[in-house]
């Protein structure tokens, strides 16, 4: 299957997961659309000072992978900073966040997977 950029649905979601502003999810494919294998792909975009609060994934899983600007992002208690080319996975009952700290746009993949 291919998907277009111009054919991507695009969310503007506030306070995403209690987070702090809004972001720009642009969805690769639908659930359906992956055979139910994967539960979001999507490209994140988190302007400055926005964020995805703290949550957990049980009994999914969710990876990010940062493609521009620097993402701070917490993996349980630990917090670190992102890159482009960096990522993380969480999942088993563990929690994350991501948080643009910086005065530019931050841009990252996040998968859901079953």
């Amino acid at each position: 299957m291919i998907r277009f950029e111009k054919e991507m649905e695009c969310l503007k979601q506030e306070h995403a997961c209690n987070g702090k502003g809004y972001i720009h999810k642009q969805f690769l494919f639908s659930t359906d659309e992956m055979d139910g294998k994967a539960k979001m792909c999507a490209r994140i975009t988190l302007p400055p000072g926005s964020s995805i609060g703290d949550h957990p994934h049980q009994p999914e899983a969710e990876i990010y992978y940062i493609l521009e600007g620097d993402v701070t992002v917490t993996d349980n208690d630990e917090r670190v900073v992102l890159h482009p080319g960096d990522a993380m996975y969480t999942g088993n009952g563990n929690r994350h966040s991501a948080t643009n700290e910086t005065d530019k746009e931050a841009v990252m993949m996040a998968l859901i997977l079953w």
